[in-house]
């Protein structure tokens, strides 16, 4: 009866404390970020269906296609995230140089006859049964955590990273950013310009190197505009850009679209499901680069700025993480994180509402896509990651 007593109760409490265990580790997740992470997936699929319903159901296919598949992408995303969250972020530093050849790799493959052009950028390789990869999406991944590992290390007696470490910090995250323009990808590009200053600035660099920096980025800028490095169609969306009345149905025709998509939708918008520029599929691939102008159109301004604000609660958490981060690296890496999500939804919203020139950028957590949702839903996860061990010694 002692020794019966005895295993039980020693079950009970193991049993008691291995559930104690984990929820405290759920009670340690960012649940803010967590929380508009996954409002944002909902909006997203529900924009996603409306932005496709109709021209699938014109084509005699699934009406649900699209919809389906971003579920699924969805599902795959938050598993992964999850993955990425158990993970202790400490120990990337080891792998570092695996995801950045990995990174490289697919660049390169891409710029092969294993790539395919798809809205005039070579960006995909095409796996068949409908799947695609875009390997870019991936290098932002590891552009972050390359750099957090080259300017975070301790180092005696410095204030900021030395020569050497920013020297080489820009050489190894200009290669796949040379190779990313070779596609041509311009977003991209500019998604890792900015993620470079940013990390840069907040790793305690000397001003001097951001000057450089940002005028070396708009030398580079410059130069593939005048040696040819775009295509047509690129030049053409930066001079409807200055001049979006110049050309209304042809390269100002998507700007202005979307302008009239996300307009009309007034205070209130349309209804769900019920635009008539998002039905009649005006704006080109509004289930994925202008999926804004489908939330301006149905959900009016209203509905557009809840979006904005549950992207601003995401951009706020990454920053809170930033700051209580346990050591330099953590925070690089959660700052790289907020860099690369901020730039991306200012440009996608800004060149919806005609503020930015048009670069093919999604919109992070709420426009269709399979890699774009994989490495969008890995960063969630390296930010809840650094929340989770936010204490130097858990």
């Amino acid at each position: 009866m002692i020794t019966g007593s005895g295993v039980g109760s020693v079950e009970g409490y193991g049993g008691r404390r291995t559930w104690n265990g984990r929820l405290a580790g759920l009670r340690r997740l960012d649940w803010p970020l967590f929380l508009a992470v996954l409002a944002l997936s909902v909006v997203g699929a529900l924009l996603v269906r409306s932005a496709t319903f109709q021209l699938l159901t014109e084509q005699g296919k699934d009406p649900e296609g699209f919809l389906k598949r971003h579920i699924l992408n969805l599902g795959i995303g938050f598993l992964l995230g999850g993955v990425v969250t158990l993970l202790d972020y400490r120990l990337l530093r080891a792998y570092v140089p695996i995801l950045y050849g990995l990174a490289c790799v697919g660049l390169v493959a891409v710029l092969t006859p294993l790539g395919e052009t798809i809205n005039g950028s070579h960006s995909w390789i095409v796996l068949g049964g409908g799947f695609q990869v875009q390997p870019s999406e991936f290098a932002k991944v590891g552009l972050v955590v390359l750099l957090a590992m080259i300017l975070g290390e301790p180092r005696d007696g410095e204030i900021g990273p030395g020569v050497r470490d920013v020297l080489l910090a820009l050489m190894l995250a200009g290669l796949p950013a040379v190779l990313i323009i070779l596609q041509p990808d311009l977003g991209t590009t500019l998604v890792f310009i900015a993620v470079m200053i940013g990390m840069l600035a907040i790793s305690g660099v000397q001003k001097r190197w951001l000057v450089g920096l940002v005028g070396a980025g708009g030398a580079t800028v410059a130069a593939v505009w005048v040696f040819g490095l775009l295509e047509d169609y690129q030049i053409d969306r930066f001079t409807a850009f200055l001049n979006p009345d110049a050309d209304p149905r042809g390269a100002g025709y998507n700007a202005r679209q979307a302008r009239i998509a996300v307009g009309s939708g007034g205070l209130y918008g349309k209804g769900l499901f019920q635009g008539e520029q998002t039905g009649g599929h005006f704006v080109p691939e509004q289930q994925t680069d202008f999926i804004f102008t489908v939330a301006g159109e149905e959900l009016g301004f209203v509905g557009g700025a809840a979006i904005v604000a549950l992207l601003g609660v995401v951009l706020w958490r990454g920053l809170r993480i930033a700051t209580q981060a346990a050591d330099l690296f953590g925070t690089l890496v959660a700052s790289g994180v907020v860099c690369w999500l901020g730039f991306q939804t200012f440009q996608n919203v800004g060149m919806s509402i005609g503020i930015m020139p048009i670069t093919g950028l999604p919109l992070p957590f709420t426009s269709y896509g399979g890699s774009a949702t994989f490495a969008n839903m890995i960063a969630f996860g390296l930010l809840q990651a650094v929340h989770v061990r936010r204490r130097a010694f858990d």
